[in-house]
C-alpha cells in the first residue's frame, strides 16, 4: 500500500462528458471493466469512469498479488457498483440497496458538487483534498487542503504545503469564512456550511445543470482553483483562485500585525503595537511581528479596555474558545476576567451577532478586507486608550539648532558613552575575577543591572511572570525589541553561585529546539539569567489547571509535547557535545513557546559526565523534586541517565492523566499516581488513567495513548537497568514496534506528613 499509488476509485478518474455513446452505469460483482477502453457512464451522461493511463507512471503487480483494496463497513453476499449522476462511485448491497462504500468519502485533488469536505465526528472520517505529485502522478503530493479545528475552537480551512500552513480562510462566522471574501452569493453555485455535534463540512451545489464547475487543488501553482467548463472553447477556465494575493500568504506580517494589500509596504503593526525588531521590520523582514507598546498586567486586568478593529480577517483560531449561548457583552466580560484572553468577537455575525469567540496568545495572520471581514475587539492597557475608546498616538518633535553645534554634541555624547561603557565593562570583569571566573569562561553576553532594570520596568509587579524557590521571573523587552525572561535569584535561594555558574556554562553550550535558549547573564550586584521569552509559560500551568487545559491542551498537543521532551532529553544524554544528566526534570521545568513546542529549562542541578563511557555518578546530598526522583537517587544518591528516564516516565503519566504524581489521592488505595497507573495496567483498565476531559475529545487516539502509558510504565520501572534509554523511547513513540511488558515500578506510598517539594543543594 505504501509502495504504490492506485486511484481507480477516486474522483481523479471521473471525466466530464458533453456527449456519450450507449453505456451502462453499473456492474455486478461478477462483472468487470478493463483497461481496454471500457467505462461506466452515469445515467444522465454527466460522468464517465475508466482507467487512468499516465504517460510515465508504471504500476506492476507480481504473482497476481492485490495492489489495491478497500475495507467495507458491512459484509454483503451480493454487491454491485454504480456511477451516480453526481459523479459519486458507490458499492451497494443488492439486497437492500444501501451504500457500503463511496468515492465521495475519499476525494483526491478535486471537489465535485455535493461532495463534502470536512469531518464526520461519529466515524472519525476526514475528507480533505490532496494535490497530485505532478500532472502524471496522481499520488498525494505535499499540498493539501482541509477543514481544521481545535477542541472548543471554531473551524476554518487551511492549505498546507509540506505540513506547514500556507493559507487560511479565517474562521466560519455564520455567513462566510471571515477571510474568504470571494465566497459570496453568485450565479454559478450556492454553498452550505454545516457544523453540529455530528459533523462539520463545506459543500457547494451548481445552480444550473447547464453549468459545469469543479474545484481543483493545484500542486504546481499552490492554489485551489474553481474551474468552469467553456463549451465553445472546449477548455476549463479559472473562475476564482485562492490564495489571491500577497496578504493571503499565511502570517506574512508576523504576530499582532495587519496586512493591507493597498498599502506599500503591505504590513503594518496593529494600533497599540510596535515592531519587535525595528531594523528587520524596516528592511521588510516582518517575521518577528509586533509587540505591545504597553504590556498588559494580569494583576490589574480589570483596568484593561478593548479597542474595536473593523473589516478584519480574524486571527488564527488555533488557540481559542467558543460559546454559542453568550451575547457580545457576556463575551467581553469573559475575556476581561481571563488575563490570557487577547481578543474577542461574535461567533455568528448574522442578525446583529450572537455567540462568543475569545482568542489567546499572539494574534496571527490578520489582514484588512475593505468590504468583508468582521469586527474584532483587541485587549489594550487602559493607559493606551483615549476617552473615545481609541488607541492614543504620540508625536515626537525634534529640534535641530545647527549642523555644526549638533555635530559637536553628538561627538561629545559618543565619547562620553564610550568611556562609560568601558568603565562598566572593567567593573564587571573585576567582579568576576574576584569570584574566580574569567569572562571567556561564560561564552555568552553579560548584561549590566541597569539594562535589565530598564527592560523589566525596574522589576515591576506588572512584568512578573511567576516565582519559584530560586526567586522571581520577569518578562522584559530589550532596546532592540527582543522579548526576554529574566530569572532573578533571591538572596535566600537554594541555588548558590556554583549552581548559577553551572547553569551558565552548561546551557550556553547547548543548542536544540527542545531546550530553552539562554541569551545572557548578570553577575554584578545580583545573579540573573536572561532566557528567550516563552509566552505560554510552563507545562504545569496547563496540565494541572482544568480551565487552562480545557482551552488549549487536547491530545495531539499533549503527544507533541511528550515527543518533544523525549527528543530534548535524548540530545542531553547522547547527541550534545556533553553528556548531561538534568536531575530535575518536572512539569514546571518544561516551558512552552507560542506554538506549544516544549523546551526543557533550569540546568542549575545538572551534571556533566566527563568520561566517554560514564553513564552516572553519586552524591552525598540529594537535590531535586520529590515525586519525580528515581528510587536509587532518592535513597542512595545514585544518579544516571536512567534517573532522568524515570523522571520522564512520571511526566508522561502526569500529561496523560492531568494529575500530579505527588499529592495524588485515591480513596480506595494508598498509591500515588504511578501506583494507580500500575494497578490499572495489571487489571486491564489502563485507559481509566486518561484525563476525564480528554475522554470526550473527538481527536483522541486510544492506540497512541495506550502506547504512551506503556512507555511511561517502562520508564518508571524500579531497577535502572530495566528502563529504556531515551534513544529507545524516541523510537517507541514514533513507531508501532512491539514493546516489552513493564515490570513493577519504583514508586513510593503517599506519606501522612507533607514534605517540601524541592530539596537541598549539594
Amino acid at each position: 500500500m505504501d509502495d504504490v499509488c492506485f486511484v481507480v476509485f477516486s474522483t481523479s478518474l471521473l471525466f466530464l462528458l458533453i456527449t456519450v455513446s450507449f453505456a451502462v452505469d453499473s456492474i455486478s460483482h461478477s462483472q468487470s471493466i478493463r483497461d481496454n477502453g471500457s467505462t461506466l457512464v452515469s445515467s444522465d451522461g454527466s460522468f464517465e469512469l475508466g482507467f487512468f493511463s499516465p504517460g510515465y507512471l508504471v504500476l506492476l503487480g507480481q504473482n497476481k498479488s492485490v495492489v489495491w483494496w478497500t475495507s467495507l463497513s458491512k459484509y454483503a453476499q451480493s454487491t454491485m457498483i454504480q456511477l451516480l449522476d453526481s459523479g459519486n462511485f458507490v458499492v451497494r448491497d443488492v439486497t437492500d440497496g444501501k451504500s457500503l462504500w463511496q468515492s465521495f468519502d475519499y476525494p483526491s485533488h478535486t471537489l465535485l458538487p455535493e461532495m463534502k469536505m470536512g469531518w464526520d465526528f461519529r466515524t472519525g472520517l476526514k475528507r480533505g483534498l490532496s494535490a497530485w505529485k505532478n500532472s502524471e502522478d496522481p499520488c498525494p503530493g505535499e499540498f493539501t487542503c482541509g477543514i481544521e479545528m481545535e477542541t472548543h475552537a471554531y473551524p476554518e480551512v487551511y492549505f498546507r504545503k509540506g505540513g506547514l500552513k500556507h493559507y487560511r480562510s479565517g474562521p466560519w462566522n455564520g455567513q462566510e469564512f471571515s477571510g474568504a471574501s470571494a465566497l459570496r452569493p453568485n450565479p454559478i453555485y450556492s454553498f452550505d456550511f454545516v457544523y453540529n455535534d455530528n459533523e462539520v463540512y463545506y459543500m457547494y451545489k451548481l445552480r444550473s445543470k447547464s453549468v459545469i464547475s469543479i474545484m481543483v487543488l493545484n500542486g504546481t501553482t499552490s492554489t485551489r482553483d474553481r474551474l468552469t467548463w467553456i463549451e465553445a472553447e472546449q477548455t476549463w477556465r479559472v473562475y476564482a483562485s485562492v490564495p489571491r494575493d500577497l496578504c493571503d500568504r499565511y502570517n506574512l506580517c508576523g504576530a499582532n500585525a495587519n496586512c493591507i494589500i493597498s498599502d506599500s509596504p503591505v504590513c503594518r503593526c496593529l494600533q497599540g503595537f510596535m515592531p519587535k525588531s525595528p531594523e528587520k521590520w524596516n528592511s521588510t523582514d516582518w517575521s518577528l511581528g509586533c509587540m505591545r507598546k504597553k504590556p498588559l498586567s494580569c494583576q490589574e486586568s480589570d483596568k484593561d479596555r478593548f479597542v474595536k478593529f473593523t473589516n478584519l480577517k480574524l486571527p488564527d483560531a488555533t488557540h481559542s474558545w467558543v460559546d454559542r449561548s453568550m451575547n457580545i457583552k457576556e463575551c467581553r466580560a469573559k475575556c476581561l476576567n481571563n488575563c490570557s484572553c487577547m481578543a474577542y468577537t461574535s461567533l455568528d455575525i448574522r442578525a446583529g451577532g450572537s455567540g462568543c469567540a475569545i482568542l489567546f496568545g499572539d494574534l496571527l495572520d490578520i489582514r484588512k478586507l475593505p468590504d468583508a471581514g468582521q469586527d474584532l475587539y483587541i485587549r489594550m492597557s487602559a493607559s493606551e486608550i483615549d476617552d473615545d475608546g481609541k488607541v492614543k498616538t504620540g508625536i515626537i518633535v525634534a529640534v535641530v539648532i545647527g549642523a555644526v553645534f549638533s555635530g559637536m554634541l553628538l561627538v561629545g555624547y559618543y565619547v562620553y558613552r564610550s568611556r562609560t561603557k568601558l568603565k562598566e565593562t572593567e567593573k564587571r570583569e573585576e567582579n568576576l575575577k574576584k569570584k574566580g571566573v574569567q569572562k571567556e569562561d561564560l561564552e555568552l553576553p553579560i548584561f549590566n543591572m541597569s539594562t535589565i532594570a530598564r527592560a523589566t520596568d525596574n522589576f515591576s509587579d506588572d512584568m512578573k511572570l511567576g516565582e519559584g524557590g530560586f526567586g522571581p521571573v520577569y518578562r522584559g523587552t530589550l532596546a532592540d525589541g527582543q522579548e526576554i525572561a529574566v530569572k532573578r535569584l533571591s538572596s535566600s535561594s537554594g541555588q548558590g553561585f556554583n549552581e548559577f555558574m553551572n547553569e551558565i556554562k552548561l546551557i550556553a553550550k547547548l543548542q536544540h529546539r527542545n531546550l530553552v535558549k539562554i541569551l545572557g547573564c548578570c553577575v554584578q550586584e545580583e545573579k540573573m539569567l536572561m532566557y528567550e521569552y516563552m509566552p505560554n509559560r510552563s507545562l504545569d500551568f496547563f496540565i494541572f489547571d482544568q480551565t487552562r487545559e480545557e482551552l488549549l491542551l487536547d491530545w495531539p498537543k499533549r503527544f507533541h509535547i511528550i515527543c518533544g521532551i523525549a527528543r530534548g532529553l535524548l540530545y542531553l544524554h547522547q547527541d550534545s557535545r556533553l553528556r548531561i544528566i538534568h536531575r530535575d526534570l518536572k512539569a514546571s521545568n518544561v516551558l512552552l513557546d507560542d506554538e506549544m513546542n516544549p523546551k526543557i529549562s533550569d540546568f542549575g542541578l545538572a551534571r556533566i559526565l566527563t568520561g566517554g563511557d560514564q553513564t552516572g555518578g553519586n552524591t552525598k546530598r540529594v537535590v531535586g523534586t520529590y515525586g519525580y526522583m528515581a528510587p536509587e537517587y532518592a535513597a542512595d544518591g545514585l544518579f544516571s541517565v536512567k534517573s532522568d528516564v524515570f523522571s520522564f516516565g512520571i511526566l508522561v503519566l502526569e500529561i496523560i492523566s492531568g494529575r500530579r504524581n505527588k499529592g495524588f489521592y485515591d480513596p480506595d488505595n494508598s498509591h500515588n499516581l504511578i501506583g494507580n497507573a500500575w494497578r490499572l495496567w495489571n487489571e486491564g483498565r489502563p485507559l481509566e488513567l486518561i484525563d476525564s476531559w480528554l475522554e470526550s475529545s473527538c481527536n483522541l487516539s486510544e492506540v497512541e495513548v495506550l502506547r504512551c502509558i506503556e512507555v511511561g510504565l517502562l520508564c518508571v520501572q524500579h531497577h535502572p537497568e530495566d528502563r529504556p534509554s531515551m534513544a529507545s523511547v524516541v523510537i517507541m513513540l514514533g513507531s508501532d514496534i512491539a514493546l516489552a511488558q513493564p515490570k513493577q515500578p519504583g514508586f513510593f506510598m503517599e506519606k501522612k506528613h507533607e514534605a517540601s517539594p524541592d530539596i537541598g543543594n549539594e
